[in-house]
């Protein structure tokens, strides 16, 4: 199934896509993508209905967030081994984890903004795990039973805040709107293989990234498990497992976002996102 999030910001409702690409209305039997609505039961009983037996979506309404609830926002730093090479990184032995605050999540197509004081805006193309039931010191073997489903997540980022200032990565990740999610939440059953998706950014057209989560060092079975060591993992979590080559931070010399830019970003069967740069005054 895709599971989506439709309306104007704070006022969605659930939604699924059909296979005609028709928006269906969720409302009658979920009152959002989020919490137990994310619980195998709960998503076993909605793969259940006939698509055509729900209300149709006039127009074309604002796509928010595919999920909503979520209570952390856990990136993963240079987990492409192809992206910690154009940085001059090396691959860490443990990921790295740094979280995104949940206040960035935006929907797929809004406007994201650039910060007071940014010099340095950053674009990352991202598989998003969307957890599915609580997780806590699970193993590999059986980590992706506690997954939902997948999405495309862009993990914009501010390098100046990110590295250049004291502290953690943190502050140059969680800028409001930092956090575009969706269009769709991807059920796993339609996922044959996590890790072996090709994936792509543009700016303005331009092809920025082009790769695939074949070059993950970390895979999501694994994250999941690694994860629930240190921390519980609920519904509506996100995991956000980082990003290919490409990026603005590593172009000779670096390219970074301005006001107007236009980026464009997907994954193959996750859809696709697109979001104009607008300076935050």
């Amino acid at each position: 199934m895709k599971l989506l999030r439709y309306g104007e910001a704070g006022s969605e409702r659930p939604g699924l896509l059909d296979a005609d690409g028709t928006i269906r209305d969720l409302s009658a039997h979920v009152t959002d993508i989020a919490g137990k609505a994310l619980d195998p039961a709960s998503l076993e009983t909605l793969s259940k209905l006939d698509p055509k037996s729900l209300p149709a979506v006039p127009g074309k309404p604002r796509i928010g967030a595919c999920v909503a609830g979520t209570g952390k926002f856990i990136c993963i730093g240079l987990n492409y081994s192809d992206h910690a090479a154009e940085t001059g990184a090396t691959v860490p032995p443990e990921p790295i984890i740094f979280m995104k605050a949940s206040s960035a999540i935006v929907g797929p197509d809004d406007d994201v903004l650039i910060p007071r004081g940014s010099v340095k805006t950053d674009w990352e193309v991202e598989l998003g795990v969307v957890i599915g039931k609580t997780a806590k010191y699970v193993t590999e073997a059986e980590a992706l039973d506690y997954v939902a489903g997948y999405c495309v997540a862009h993990d914009v980022s501010e390098r100046a805040f990110q590295a250049e200032r004291q502290g953690q990565w943190t502050k140059g990740k969680s800028c409001d709107t930092f956090g575009p999610i969706g269009p769709w939440l991807v059920t796993k059953d339609e996922v044959k293989d996590p890790q072996s998706i090709p994936m792509w950014l543009k700016v303005n057209g331009k092809t920025m990234q082009n790769g695939s989560t074949k070059t993950m060092v970390y895979g999501v079975a694994y994250l999941v498990s690694y994860l629930s060591q240190f921390m519980s993992l609920h519904p509506g979590d996100i995991i956000s497992t980082g990003t290919p080559p490409g990026v603005g931070l590593g172009m000779k010399p670096p390219v970074f976002l301005k006001a107007g830019d236009v980026v464009e970003l997907g994954i193959e069967g996750l859809g696709m996102q697109k979001q104009t740069f607008k300076a935050d005054l």
